[in-house]
């Protein structure tokens, strides 16, 4: 059903309604509801008039009345979204940059890597600097900061946190055109403590308490770091293949990389006690309790001495030094011959691995 209006009624309506309805040849279509009731109605981009009464008459009128109101309406003004505040160096917060600086991190970094950058900006950076705007720390700041961490005589720590501080105001030197405080910022020089291999007398003190202590947690891990030279953070990925080698995954390679794995062969020394290791717990075992287990067996070691002491003794026993830097996961050194032409065999290292017995 539809229904026209007059000329005049058209006539008496605005310009752009009259359009509206000329170009629909004056036709509104309406219809009877189940309970006697006339209902009219348009929709258009953005209006929606609609009118209902007892007759045609009623609805008719309603109609054109709020025709009319819905066009004599002012104008509804479109909202507009408050500009974005502009970030400077002034309202960045250390904190909250850092955290941007972290999310990159974690792309481009492995695992491990990003979770001892996101504890020492949790624990040390954040606490210090995390409100402070990156515009007001100066470099007096970082620099009595990183030499009150050297005055506890943890040179090491004092070195990591400033290359964090170093990469976050880098990036923020780019992004907001400040200098960064860091670029003057300096460490007093001290002697790095290189690891050493286990003398004869520790490296059986170790093992005999290993033997003796079974129970006690961590003793199978240090057992298979100290003589199959491993890493800490390799645990977690070793394997027994063929009964003949432990193999794990090479902790030092980068992320984006293939994983590198490697195989270290069984030597007759460590089959002396093979009965004491339990592969599935060392595995397993926390990285914490072994060098708390470490410390209190062998006080000025670490465990990353094991890993020397299996080398070293590989040496001792006159295996080849390309061999060793096989199993220890190092890359081969010298000419092109060795680096890209020389391949070991299987079984040529099972037979030097027959040499490592003490």
């Amino acid at each position: 059903n539809g229904f026209q209006f007059t000329k005049q009624e058209i006539k008496a309506m605005p310009e752009h309604i009259r359009k509206i309805f000329i170009a629909n040849n004056y036709i509104v279509n309406y219809r009877i509801t189940s309970n006697g009731y006339f209902e009219a109605r348009v929709r258009r981009k953005g209006m929606y008039i609609e009118a209902s009464g007892r007759d045609f008459e009623t609805m008719r009128s309603r109609f054109l009345q709020r025709l009319t109101a819905f066009y004599e309406r002012p104008p509804v003004q479109p909202t507009e979204e408050p500009p974005a505040p502009v970030v400077t160096a002034k309202t960045a917060l250390f904190g909250d940059y850092a955290r941007d600086w972290l999310k990159i991190k974690e792309q481009t970094t492995k695992p491990s890597t990003f979770k001892e950058y996101e504890r020492s900006f949790r624990v040390d950076l954040e606490p210090t600097f995390g409100n402070k705007p990156l515009a007001d720390i100066t470099r007096t700041d970082l620099q009595n900061y990183l030499f009150g961490i050297v005055g506890e005589n943890k040179h090491r720590k004092a070195e990591k946190l400033a290359l964090m501080l170093n990469c976050i105001f880098d990036m923020a030197a780019e992004d907001f055109s400040i200098p960064s405080p860091m670029k003057k910022v300096v460490l007093p020089g001290y002697q790095v403590r290189r690891g050493q291999a286990l003398t004869a007398d520790e490296e059986e003190r170790l093992v005999k308490y290993c033997k003796t202590h079974k129970e006690v947690e961590g003793t199978d891990a240090l057992l298979v770091l100290l003589f199959f030279g491993l890493r800490k953070s390799e645990l977690a990925s070793i394997e027994i293949i063929d009964g003949k080698w432990l193999q794990c995954e090479t902790s030092k390679e980068r992320l984006g990389q293939n994983v590198v794995l490697r195989k270290i062969p069984f030597t007759p020394q460590v089959k002396k006690v093979l009965p004491f290791i339990d592969f599935e717990k060392a595995k397993n075992t926390n990285l914490n309790t072994i060098s708390t287990r470490m410390k209190r067996l062998l006080p000025e070691r670490h465990p990353h001495e094991l890993r020397h002491t299996f080398i070293s003794r590989c040496k001792e026993c006159g295996v080849a030094s390309e061999v060793v830097s096989i199993w220890a996961g190092h890359s081969l050194s010298g000419t092109i011959t060795s680096t890209v032409y020389t391949h070991y065999s299987d079984e040529f290292q099972l037979k030097e691995a027959e040499k490592v017995i003490y």
